[in-house]
């Protein structure tokens, strides 16, 4: 949960593979267990926060709500598709919390009214102890 009282009322939008990706653990040797983990910690993270967790690809069993965690697929495949969906919520919510360390996102994003934090620094959030 977000230490940040500022933060606590807004929506976090998670560029998945930004933050799946910002670590060489490993994960390219197995993406979907890469994606369940990271939701498996945004879950157990999040508390009441809302959380949109958005996807380039994944499992079809991790789509929907769980809790104030929702996860999403973007709507299309290919380069940027993620992103754009990001930067379409944060139309929709220009009060979001965007999670990403792409810097054209962030731009993009940022344009928008929207806050970011780097993937990271999310990372060491979620791995942190309450």
């Amino acid at each position: 949960m977000s230490e940040n009282p500022e933060l606590i009322l807004m929506r976090w939008l998670i560029d998945a593979m930004n933050v799946i990706g910002s670590r060489p653990d490993g994960w390219w040797r197995d993406r979907e267990g890469a994606t369940r983990k990271l939701v498996d910690q945004v879950s157990a993270w999040a508390g009441d926060e809302p959380v949109t967790v958005v996807l380039d690809t994944g499992p079809d069993d991790l789509l929907g709500t769980v809790g104030s965690v929702t996860v999403v697929r973007a709507p299309r495949r290919g380069r940027n598709a993620a992103d754009d969906e990001i930067v379409r919520l944060v139309e929709t919510d220009p009060d979001a919390l965007v999670v990403t360390s792409d810097a054209e996102l962030v731009s993009r994003v940022r344009a928008l009214g929207a806050a970011v934090e780097g993937a990271g620094t999310f990372r060491r959030r979620l791995e942190s102890p309450p």
